[in-house]
């Protein structure tokens, strides 16, 4: 017995039917998206914002607490840090890519405990070209000595 093979023809209405194509289900993708940002949000640490630091500006009043006198800081257009400047300046921090700043909170530290009655105040004296970021790294280590008695000076 001979089979022959029948060859049919495609008609053009058979052409037109597009055979099942692949899809993709993103929805198992969304929700991996989803759970990640959960994840972020959740682990973060929140960072204390410059302006939430509480510091006081002076205000003169009849009786004066400060035994002291108030310690002036210079912040210079290079990033140094300079206690007293003039003739007994002493220059702290010329490291600037620390944000640290530990000489400068030692200094602070030994000015803040001279004694329960004195309040120490600190002039802050600051270069027009300093970095922004250098002066925030200065209030931080006077928020951090216990000192928010600070005038900016000319």
């Amino acid at each position: 017995m001979v089979s022959t093979m029948k060859r049919s023809r495609q008609t053009a209405h058979e052409d037109s039917l597009v055979p099942d194509e692949p899809t993709l289900d993103i929805s198992s993708l969304i929700d991996v998206c989803f759970l990640l940002l959960i994840y972020f949000l959740v682990t973060t640490t929140i960072q204390p914002r410059e302006q939430d630091l509480r510091t006081t500006i002076p205000v003169p009043q009849d009786t004066e607490l400060v035994t002291l006198p108030p310690m002036l800081i210079e912040l210079r257009q290079g990033g140094e840090v300079v206690v007293n400047p003039g003739d007994a300046a002493e220059v702290y921090e010329l490291d600037v890519d620390s944000r640290e700043l530990p000489e400068l909170k030692s200094r602070l530290d030994s000015l803040s405990g001279f004694g329960i009655q004195s309040v120490p105040k600190v002039l802050l004296k600051v270069h027009d070209e300093a970095l922004q970021q250098r002066y925030i790294d200065v209030i931080n280590c006077l928020a951090e000595a216990g000192i928010s008695d600070i005038a900016i000076m000319d």
